[in-house]
Parts: structure tokens; C-alpha cells; sequence
């Protein structure tokens, strides 16, 4: 029995509140007052029942629990016939609940997509030299393993033979893929966008720099979930003290109408339903406006922020390189635009994807001839021109002159963090192209708003170099900034952070970013982020909108005012009600519930102000 109340938890929770509107219609609407006491006292047992059992079961272990709390407040309500009180209370504690498990149960299933990324399979080279497909658990330290274009990498290791460019956003967060040659590290979990390489295996399974990740979140998703909530540490003195207090008024007096009526005034259903509907409210607001808040723990944390820290790609800058900066010395900028188009087209480095996007409007010529220079760049052939397109290294040696008024520029541009590609038509530099990952509009303007909301410390733990991480930092304002941060350094920088007593606060949007996002107070996922690192988090800016985050602050800070708002509500119509009983004549039961009504009144249209709350600017 037990299990089939527990199983049908949220359909009871509906049916009550189904019952419940019926109940208020049939009172109000059609004056039937037998048939609306029927249907309050059937939804007010439904919802009571789940809150009993685990009222019990706490008991069992010793605790006095906050659906105790419950219990007594409806029996006292059922004890003067106030039917309407023992519904709606049952009715908001059960919603709840339900809405704090709905959205916080997800991030279990985090790690499930995190091991997805891990391949199966890997080319192992066997005593014969030949490459054999084999489970990824069969793979040693020492092994050699062939990766083709387009595959994951199976373990950490060392490249021995061959080179290509490797996608390292699950590891590092970064966009732009990353070259590798003889002698270069690489990790488990990264994608092999182009060329062909053997990889000397030295860590495997749980030990790469991947399965450390997965590992993180594992830890710290275990050390969130043991948090108690507030309410119900309150609970666990605030109950016992009203029975215990109830108990003694009885041995004293030996009067058991004035012990009930101490029950009665000393359960408020404000109390219980305070919280919840200032969450309701508060999470409402935030889903209306692109913010997911996941339940009062992240509320309560969020708004005692003190330092926010910040990845860079995906979250400062909008993670796609982009053209930025164009330099063209061709005495016809159009042509040369359109040779850069044509040949690009050839290419499927993440570069020249970038160039093609940019000049998609260009008129391409048709190509006669192309020659790929690994780690160089292209030479082709259009209209009987030698068109040459790749890095610095590349035009000097194809005998390009490159003037010192062209060296400053391409200075300039790296300054900027930008990254260079070069063009020269018949042996003449043609054109220089700078392209980086751009910082998101308005990052700025909101970095100084969260600033002036109170946050102490605001720094950037990036994957990328610290030269670009610095000129982000510059351009933007922080005082902190570092750069060659892997997915466990930033953890490790959070939890030095922690534990100066700091509450931390990490924003993010890759695979990468999930064990910072889990092991910081407060996660902060992109909207356009990974699915892992959105179901590790605490809140989610939904579509990528950064300007929502000092929403998020605001709302959680007036979320947490509000909560505490009607705990001094509830705690206070309590304290005056039990004081009237023994300094006056006049409060009696009806007085009392009379109260309750007003203080459960005050509680919801407090919590509702929420709803219409908006960040100052």
C-alpha cells in the first residue's frame, strides 16, 4: 500500500488539486456547502496520506520532520472543521516538493551522456603490424593505436607518426581545433577532424584526463546531494518545541481544549507554505525570462555569491571563429577576395571554413590546380595565377616578400588574438586575414552590473593560452585571468576558493566545463551548451543569453529576501497568536484560524510579487 501511494505521489498531488477548485466552486460558486466539504476533506486525506508515511518513517528514525509538521496542522484544521485549510495545505507542500525533485533529478543522467563520449572500440597494432579493431578495455599502457580522420580518441597518449588537427573542445572547451604533430599530447574523448596519426597509449580508462572529468562530477554531483534544506532543519527544533510546549500547557492546566488550541496556533500553514510558493514564484519569473533556476538550495546559495568565474570560449566569446579583421594590398580587393574564396573552398581546416562563411557571397573562380601543404596551407592555380593562402612560414618560403609595414600588422592582429592567415597572388602578398572567437555583445555592460549587485571577484579559467585569455581579460575589464587550465585545475581552483569560505559561482558550456559547473556551489550553464554541461548545472541561461545572468543574480537575491519575508510572517502571526491565548481573553480557536487565513494570505500574495520582478539596470 505503502508503495502505491509513494508511486502515485504526483497523480494524488493533481486529483487534490482537482478536488480542491471543485470544492471552492461548489462553495462559492453554488453556496452547496455539504458537497463542497465533501470534496475538500477527500483532496486534504489524498494529499495527506504520502505526507503521513514519510512523517512516520522519519519518527522511526528519530526525526521529527517537517511533514510532521504537516500532519499536526491538518488534524488541527480537521478538529474545528476548517476544511479548506487541511486541503490547501496538504495540496502546496506535496506541489512543492514535486516541483524541487522535478527539476534537480536530471543531473544524474549527466554522466550517462558523459561516457557516451568515450569510444568503444579502438585500431590496435598487433604482433603482425597490422591494425585490428578491438574493445577499448583491452587497450594497455604501451599499445599503439591508429586513428583515422574523423574518430574520437580512445586513450591519452603520444603521437609517434603522423599529424592532423584535433578538436579538444570536450577536454579544453576551446574552438579552434589544434595541430599535432610528432611527439604532441593527446586525450581520450577528443575528435580527430583531419589527417591520419599513431598514438602511443599512456593512460587508459578512469586514468585519462577524460575519465578524471567524469570522475569529478561523480564526486561532487554525491557531496550537492546529501545538502539539507533549510525548512526542514527549521522544522526539526520548531516542531518538538510546539508539541513539548503543548504537553506542559496540558500538565499544567489539565485543560485539553487550550493544549489543542496551542497545537492549532502553533502550526501555521504559512510556514509550510512560505517557501514553496516563493520558489514557485521566483522560478516562474526566471523560466519566463530565458532563466532556469533548479530549486531553493541553488536559490538560497546563488544570492550569497561572492566570486563568479568565467570559461572563456562559449561563454565570454560566442565559440565560432569568425573573420574579424581583413587587410588586402591587391590592387582589386574584390578579386582577391574572390581567388581567397575559391581556393578556401578546397580546405576543411576550421579556418578556412571560417573564411568561407564570411565571404559566402564571394564569386568563386574554378581552380586548375591545388597542392596541400601539410601545416602550411594550399597553392593552387586560378586563371593561370599562383594563389598561395596559408601561414607566414609558407609565403617565405615560396619567396613571398613580406614588407616590415605587413609585419606590424600581422603583430597588431595577434595582439588582438587574432589567428593569421596570409594570401599572395604570383608571389605578392595579396592580403592578410585575422580571425578569432568574438566576445558575446554586452558582456561588458553586464560584468560591471553583476559588480555593482554585490559580487566580490570576477575571473576567467580558460583551456586556451594565456596570452588570448589575457587580451579577453583586458578588453573586458577582469582583474583575474588564467589561461592552460584543465577541466581538473579549475575544479582544484574552485575548491581552493571553497575553502576560504568563499560561495562560488562558475559559468560554462562544455563537456569540459561539467566538473567546475558541479563542484562550484553554483553551476551556470549556457543555454547553448552541451546537454551534459546544462544537466550538471544549477541554472541555465537559456539560448545562450548572457545578459540574463544578472537577471538570475537579481531574481535569486529577491527569491531568498522574499523566502525569509514569510518565514518572519509565519514565525510572527505564531508568536502573536500563542501570546494573545495567555495575555488576553479574547483569542480563541476561530480567532486564531482566522489569523492563519490572513498570515497564509499575506505569504502567497508576498511570494506573487515575484512574479512580476525585473533586474534594475
Amino acid at each position: 500500500m505503502q508503495g502505491l501511494i509513494f508511486r502515485n505521489k504526483n497523480r494524488i498531488t493533481l486529483i487534490s488539486g482537482v478536488l480542491i477548485i471543485g470544492g471552492l466552486f461548489f462553495r462559492f460558486g453554488i453556496n452547496n456547502i455539504i458537497i463542497s466539504d465533501l470534496m475538500l476533506i477527500i483532496a486534504a486525506i489524498l494529499a495527506l496520506m504520502p505526507v503521513v508515511l514519510q512523517a512516520y518513517h522519519a519518527l522511526q528514525v528519530k526525526i521529527v520532520s517537517i511533514e510532521l509538521l504537516v500532519t499536526i496542522a491538518v488534524i488541527g484544521a480537521f478538529l474545528i472543521n476548517h476544511y479548506e485549510e487541511a486541503a490547501i495545505v496538504t495540496f502546496l507542500f506535496l506541489f512543492g516538493t514535486y516541483l524541487e525533485q522535478r527539476t534537480l533529478s536530471k543531473t544524474r543522467s549527466a554522466i550517462k551522456e558523459l561516457t557516451e563520449l568515450v569510444p568503444e572500440s579502438a585500431l590496435l597494432l598487433d604482433e603482425t603490424g597490422e591494425f585490428i579493431e578491438v574493445d577499448v578495455d583491452e587497450v594497455d599502457e604501451g599499445d599503439v593505436l591508429l586513428v583515422k580522420t574523423g574518430a574520437r580518441v580512445p586513450v591519452d597518449g603520444q603521437v609517434i607518426s603522423g599529424e592532423g588537427y584535433i578538436n579538444e573542445s570536450s577536454i579544453t572547451g576551446e574552438a579552434l581545433p589544434v595541430h599535432k604533430i610528432n611527439g604532441s599530447s593527446v586525450y581520450a574523448g577528443t575528435i580527430l577532424e583531419n589527417g591520419t596519426m599513431q598514438i602511443k597509449t599512456d593512460r587508459v580508462g578512469e586514468d585519462t584526463t577524460f575519465g578524471r572529468i567524469i570522475e569529478l562530477v561523480e564526486e561532487a554531483q554525491d557531496s550537492k546531494s546529501n545538502t539539507e534544506r533549510f525548512i526542514d532543519r527549521f522544522a526539526k527544533y520548531y516542531t518538538p518545541a510546539v508539541l513539548l510546549f503543548a504537553l506542559i500547557v496540558w500538565l499544567i492546566t489539565k485543560n485539553v481544549e487550550m493544549a489543542i488550541t496551542i497545537l492549532v496556533l502553533g502550526c501555521p500553514g504559512a510556514l509550510v507554505i512560505g517557501v514553496p510558493v516563493s520558489n514557485v514564484a521566483g522560478i516562474g519569473n526566471g523560466a519566463r525570462h530565458g532563466v532556469l533556476l533548479k530549486g531553493s538550495e541553488v536559490i538560497h546559495y546563488f544570492s550569497k555569491v561572492d566570486s563568479i568565474l568565467f570559461d572563456k570560449t562559449g561563454t565570454l566569446t560566442v565559440g565560432n571563429p569568425e573573420v574579424a579583421d581583413t587587410i588586402v594590398y591587391y590592387h582589386n580587393e574584390q578579386e582577391a577576395l574572390n581567388y581567397l574564396a575559391s581556393v578556401e573552398r578546397e580546405s576543411d581546416h576550421p579556418l578556412a571554413k571560417a573564411i568561407n562563411k564570411y565571404f559566402e557571397s564571394a564569386e568563386l573562380y574554378p581552380v586548375e590546380f591545388t597542392d596541400v601543404i601539410r601545416g602550411g596551407g594550399i597553392v593552387a592555380t586560378i586563371q593561370g595565377k599562383e594563389v598561395i593562402v596559408g601561414n607566414r612560414q609558407l609565403l617565405i618560403n615560396r619567396i613571398v616578400e613580406i614588407t616590415e609595414e605587413a609585419d606590424k600588422e600581422i603583430a597588431n592582429l595577434i595582439e588582438k588574438g587574432d589567428s593569421i592567415v596570409l594570401m599572395a597572388i604570383d608571389q605578392e602578398l595579396a592580403a592578410i586575414i585575422g580571425i578569432r572567437d568574438q566576445i558575446r555583445p554586452d558582456v561588458k555592460v553586464e560584468l560591471q552590473r553583476l559588480v555593482r549587485m554585490g559580487v566580490k571577484q570576477l575571473t576567467i579559467l580558460s583551456g586556451d593560452n594565456q596570452g588570448t585569455v589575457d587580451r579577453v581579460a583586458t578588453n573586458l575589464g577582469f582583474s583575474q585571468a588564467y589561461g592552460n587550465m584543465l577541466p581538473a585545475d579549475k575544479a582544484d581552483y574552485i575548491k581552493v576558493l571553497q575553502n576560504r569560505g568563499e560561495v562560488v559561482a562558475f559559468v560554462g558550456d562544455g563537456v569540459n566545463d561539467s566538473p567546475s559547473l558541479a563542484v562550484a556551489q553554483i553551476g551556470i550553464a549556457m543555454g547553448g551548451g552541451t546537454d551534459v554541461a546544462i544537466e550538471t548545472s544549477d541554472i541555465v541561461l537559456m539560448q545562450s543569453d548572457f545578459t540574463k545572468l544578472s537577471h538570475a543574480l537579481g531574481l535569486a537575491k529577491a527569491t531568498a529576501r522574499n523566502m525569509r519575508q514569510n518565514m518572519v510572517i509565519a514565525i510572527g502571526v505564531v508568536v502573536f497568536l500563542l501570546a494573545s491565548l495567555f495575555l488576553s481573553d479574547w483569542m480563541n480557536m476561530t480567532i486564531g484560524m482566522f489569523a492563519h487565513e490572513a498570515s497564509v494570505l499575506a505569504v502567497i500574495l508576498n511570494g506573487m510579487r515575484l512574479l512580476s520582478y525585473k533586474v534594475k539596470i
